[in-house]
């Protein structure tokens, strides 16, 4: 009974922690932008400073991956948050660039610090696709108040440092919350190497150039609404507050869908809609069509990535590719709004999202595969028939009363290992072999 309790808050602490950490990736757009007004740097230095925030934080998840374990949930959470504080807040009280650079990457290390320690956490849940459902449930609807309420405030780049500064302030106190070392957790997980490289791998490098692509677009969102489109910043902010609401829309349908479609469909067929998405939002015009792409883009793109997020925590219970993942996401965030910048100047906003539509749909197959293999293969008829008779076949295709030992239809084939035999001069006889049951022991 008094353990039961505990569950519960430590989710609690886990979103929050997550809301904190990924709340810089996304007021990126108004934090570039307020850069570039407040500071007077060109569109690309803005870029690159936003990059280098976000290149702190994949850095953070990187190191916390192999010593995450070492420093414990509870420290490392607080140690990001205080860096969170004071790098964002230093920042944003500065006007000096060197400053504001330092400031935005000490945030950057604390924002990847508190994702990392969540992600790690929200891997070791027993549901963690509900769980980082949540945690982008909520940043969204941080992100998305934020973004109705900065325009109304003072001008400069102080606004959205500061509000982020505060949210790790604000998260601080449900860090009690979280355990104090992960003993408990080691002896519960599985040690040994890290399963499924491969796999990992390819995932890593798929959701690299995945974040890559969408942050690209993101970092010089409110660029095209301003210059392409001829909208206000008020009008903007608005259109982002609202794409931020498609958005928990999305995720709200992705956390009642859970498993129904498996994670292959979701992830593949949301990146090629995602793809359609950049190409309508880079070549707007006017705020219909920005306004159309922008809420349709973020309306999946949270979809997604919960899956993916999902996906990673599958891979590894101690909640390293979860970590690892995430990183080698927030590494492709980094180099978004620079490379953004790069291509909007040299090609135009419409190439610039002509060549991510063709990022997109490249990555998309990889990603796709991997979600396929990790799911397993569906068990079929034919297999029940090879491995129990047609006896098992009839039961497996049964749903109602099926006693948990008898797979199921579309279960994950359980693997087979062998058992040798001894062959030779010394043949074992038939008697040799019985039943196992469930009071046998070793």
């Amino acid at each position: 009974m008094s353990s039961r309790p505990r569950v519960p808050g430590a989710l609690v602490a886990l979103v929050a922690l997550f809301t904190a950490g990924y709340l810089a990736p996304y007021l990126l757009p108004t934090v570039v932008g307020r850069l570039s007004a407040g500071l007077g740097l060109t569109p690309s230095q803005a870029g690159l400073v936003g990059s280098v925030l976000l290149l702190g934080s994949s850095c953070a998840g990187f190191t916390l991956a192999a010593r995450g374990e070492r420093i414990g949930p509870r420290r490392a959470a607080r140690a990001g948050l205080v860096a969170m504080a004071v790098g964002y807040g230093s920042a944003a009280a500065t006007d000096l660039v060197p400053l504001v650079v330092a400031g935005a990457v000490l945030g950057g290390l604390g924002s990847g610090t508190a994702t990392a320690v969540a992600a790690a956490g929200i891997a070791g849940q027993r549901d963690p696709h509900r769980a980082s459902t949540l945690g982008l449930l909520s940043v969204s609807a941080t992100a998305g108040a934020l973004y109705l309420t900065l325009p109304h405030l003072a001008g400069g780049h102080a606004p959205p440092l500061l509000a982020i500064a505060c949210a790790a302030a604000l998260v601080w106190p449900l860090t009690g919350r979280l355990p104090s070392a992960t003993r408990g957790n080691r002896e519960a997980a599985p040690a040994g190497p890290l399963p499924h490289r491969r796999a990992g791998a390819v995932l890593a490098g798929g959701i690299l150039c995945w974040s890559l692509a969408q942050n690209a677009l993101w970092g010089v969102s409110g660029r095209i609404g301003l210059t392409q489109a001829g909208l206000s910043e008020v009008t903007v902010g608005a259109v982002f507050a609202v794409a931020l609401g498609a958005g928990l829309v999305g995720v709200t349908a992705a956390g009642a869908l859970g498993s129904r479609l498996g994670r292959a469909v979701p992830i593949g067929g949301g990146t090629v809609l995602i793809a359609g998405c950049v190409l309508l939002s880079s070549s707007a015009g006017d705020l219909a069509s920005f306004a159309t792409g922008e809420i349709l883009w973020n309306a999946l793109y949270p979809v997604v990535l919960s899956y993916l997020l999902g996906l990673a925590a599958s891979l590894d219970p101690r909640g390293r590719w979860a970590v690892l993942v995430g990183a080698a996401s927030s590494l492709g965030v980094a180099c978004g709004p620079v490379t953004g910048s790069l291509l909007s100047e040299g090609a135009g906003y419409p190439g610039m999202g002509t060549t991510l539509c063709a990022l997109l749909l490249l990555v998309a197959v990889p990603m796709t595969a991997v979600a396929r293999h990790v799911s397993g293969r569906p068990l079929v008829p034919g297999s029940v028939r090879r491995r129990g008779g047609a006896a098992g076949a009839v039961l497996a295709g049964t749903a109602a009363a099926t006693p948990p030992t008898v797979p199921q239809m579309g279960a994950t084939e359980q693997e087979v290992t062998p058992i040798p035999v001894p062959v030779g001069r010394r043949r074992l006889a038939k008697s040799a072999f019985r039943l196992a049951r469930p009071s046998d022991r070793g």
